[in-house]
């Protein structure tokens, strides 16, 4: 049971059936043991309670949950169509001149092929430039200091997205 200084979004996610509560928090993170963290350490009492657990499974996850984490992830500049997260997040690009979007499309690519899998960056709040420079920068990481720095901002969006998740009033 939830007290009543729960926020309400906080408060209907933790009253969601299981089902319901799974598929919301695989919106937020396509990481299926992320999820059934959150999932099995529900109710929680406050946003920050949800964000530290977060925090926590994130930090547990093993390379193919991290996998699974960034697989769905699009390419940054290639939103997919009909989803406006994804759309929302990459809000930098969408006004970008077609030059950088080329460059974009071109460095996602070789980032692609070093990594194996697409450039990862909470992109929330980030202009195209800023995400081509890291895109840049990062591309000379060793594969495991790729994928800590996946791990981390897996974290800071799967923070924005909760944070969506429970502060919605309806």
């Amino acid at each position: 049971m939830t007290s009543t200084s729960t926020p309400p979004g906080l408060a209907r996610f933790n009253d969601l059936e299981e089902r319901a509560a799974l598929a919301a928090l695989h919106e937020a993170c396509a990481s299926t043991a992320w999820a059934r963290r959150l999932l099995a350490a529900r109710p929680y009492a406050t946003p920050e309670a949800l964000y530290a657990a977060s925090d926590a499974a994130m930090a547990e996850l093993g390379t193919a949950d991290l996998e699974e984490a960034m697989a769905g992830h699009p390419p940054i500049g290639r939103p997919r169509p009909g989803d406006p997260t994804s759309a929302r997040e990459q809000a930098g690009m969408a006004g970008a001149a077609e030059e950088l979007r080329a460059e974009m499309l071109e460095l996602n690519l070789a980032y692609q092929e070093k990594f194996g899998h697409v450039f990862l960056i909470c992109a929330t709040g980030r202009t195209g430039e800023q995400m081509r420079d890291a895109v840049k920068e990062r591309s000379g990481n060793s594969p495991e200091q790729e994928r800590e720095i996946v791990r981390t901002e897996l974290g800071k969006i799967n923070r924005i997205r909760l944070a969506r998740l429970v502060e919605e009033d309806a």
